[in-house]
């Protein structure tokens, strides 16, 4: 695998204001299987190994289960199996990871602005523009994930 730059060593001020924005996020009120979902599913979707192994991992430890992490890229296509709040959190994400697909829609929005009061609602989104951050990092330096 070809070797690129390190941005954490070469410009860590930059690194830094991305941990700033986890830092923010760990205090914050979201919950931590939220957090996960988000974190997985935005990596699921841009294809970013290190991270999907990074927070699949995580999830695991926080609780979840395997049947929610493996079914997590077909969520629209089973009942039961995640919370109305989850699924909207689920299709904010994917809205928002796939920006330049049409934007976040209304009904999408209306959704999560029904579910949550607009600090959560804000947190959701702040999480979600910063699991992207880091999947666009590490697949732009070819991040590996730590496997064994």
């Amino acid at each position: 695998m070809e070797k690129r730059i390190n941005v954490g060593q070469l410009e860590p001020a930059a690194y830094k204001a991305i941990l700033g924005l986890e830092g923010y996020l760990a205090s914050s009120s979201l919950d931590k299987t939220h957090k996960e979902l988000i974190k997985i599913r935005a990596s699921q979707i841009n294809g970013c190994a290190y991270c999907i192994n990074m927070h699949t991992t995580d999830a695991r430890k926080n609780g979840e289960s395997e049947a929610r992490i493996y079914l997590l890229n077909a969520w629209k296509e089973v009942d039961g199996l995640y919370s109305n709040e989850e699924r909207a959190i689920l299709a904010l994400t994917e809205e928002m990871t796939l920006i330049s697909q049409g934007g976040v829609s209304t009904s999408t929005y209306e959704q999560a602005r029904s579910l949550f009061d607009e600090h959560y609602l804000a947190q959701l989104m702040v999480a979600i523009i910063t699991i992207n951050a880091w999947n666009r990092m590490a697949i732009a330096t070819l991040m590996q994930p730590e496997l064994g």
